[in-house]
């Protein structure tokens, strides 16, 4: 599946593979795409949700973060996390995987948390959905 710079492939549950175009322009709007809908009730702005995800910067093409190797998905309030993940994750369903490629603006503009993200940056996140309170 293609979502602007991003090709992303593989089975749900699993960590995907993640292809980045780094000649891409960065995105100027969140985009996102699922690649798998799951079912039941769906995310809203209060959820806590737990998830696997995997992080991917736009401009190096290298992963910056993801949850897989822990063996364990990630719990948290959705909002406490950056804006691209609050408006990116709503309407998600327990299940589904979905594609987010977040603009600089959205993610962690220009104080990023580590090296690994430069100043700015379009981040992709690929985020499998295990569930929500």
């Amino acid at each position: 599946m293609v979502l602007g710079p991003v090709t992303v492939s593989g089975d749900i549950g699993i960590e995907p593979k993640v292809v980045v175009d780094v000649q891409a322009q960065p995105v100027t709007d969140l985009l996102q795409k699922d690649l798998a809908v799951g079912s039941g009730p769906a995310v809203v702005s209060t959820s806590t949700v737990t998830a696997h995800y995997v992080g991917y910067g736009a401009a190096s093409g290298l992963k910056f973060d993801g949850s897989w190797e822990s063996g364990s998905p990630a719990t948290f309030p959705l909002a406490n996390v950056i804006v691209g993940w609050q408006e990116g994750l709503l309407g998600m369903q327990a299940g589904g995987r979905r594609i987010l490629v977040i603009p600089g603006a959205m993610a962690y503009g220009s104080s990023p948390p580590s090296s690994a993200i430069a100043p700015n940056e379009t981040l992709i996140f690929v985020v499998d959905l295990v569930s929500f309170q």
